[in-house]
């Protein structure tokens, strides 16, 4: 089993062995940040009827899921935000495991997918932003939701940059090519999400281990 696993992930064609960590990445990442979404669902259930309903990730006064999904920010769109990823994280779940299984995929879905998800990259930035510097809680649900969210927005971005799916000028594509061959993308992903990490650390680490 464990030699299965191994070849899976080390085959001798760059290509493949990059597709497969690419949309295993994707797989993994969709498979959690469900899971938070269809938790915070509930739980925004919970709160539509009992506003002072204990969750169970009411761990201390930072780490709040109640406070930051009773904020406004947590339903901008006039329904709880979690919402959105019990409908597009089914679609990045499909995506993946199709990928694994060699799927080849048009050149204008490819880049739809980068719009769309680029899209849920941004949101998922802000409402970190908005919980950490204003709402000055966090939930940690929201916060596997932001983790997960830049493991797959990095991954399908490396692998459009490849693929040339982005519609770029060839001076760029080329650049960024040539970037992900040096797995620079790679770095920027672990450098954000270290700076986030960072971030919660120094800000909020007394009272996350209160």
């Amino acid at each position: 089993m464990f030699n299965s696993v191994k070849d899976f992930f080390t085959h001798s064609d760059k290509k493949l062995r990059d597709n497969r960590w690419i949309f295993t990445s994707m797989l993994i990442g969709s498979l959690l940040s469900l899971l938070a979404s269809f938790v915070l669902s509930i739980e925004a259930i919970e709160l539509a009827k009992n506003p002072n309903a204990a969750l169970s990730c009411n761990v201390n006064v930072v780490l709040n899921c109640a406070t930051v999904n009773n904020h406004p920010t947590g339903t901008l769109l006039g329904f709880p935000n979690s919402f959105i990823g019990m409908m597009a994280e089914p679609i990045v779940i499909t995506v993946a495991i199709a990928g694994l299984a060699g799927v080849a995929f048009p050149r204008k879905f490819m880049f739809a997918a980068q719009i769309g998800y680029s899209l849920g990259f941004m949101f998922a930035l802000f409402l970190f932003y908005v919980s950490f510097f204003i709402i000055q809680a966090l939930c940690p649900w929201c916060l596997l939701v932001t983790l997960t969210t830049i493991l797959v927005w990095f991954a399908i971005t490396r692998y459009n940059i490849r693929e040339n799916n982005l519609f770029l000028p060839k001076s760029v594509q080329n650049k960024l090519h040539s970037w992900t061959e040096k797995d620079y993308d790679k770095l920027a992903m672990f450098s954000l999400i270290a700076v986030l990490v960072a971030a919660i650390l120094l800000k909020y680490g007394s009272g996350i281990f209160a």
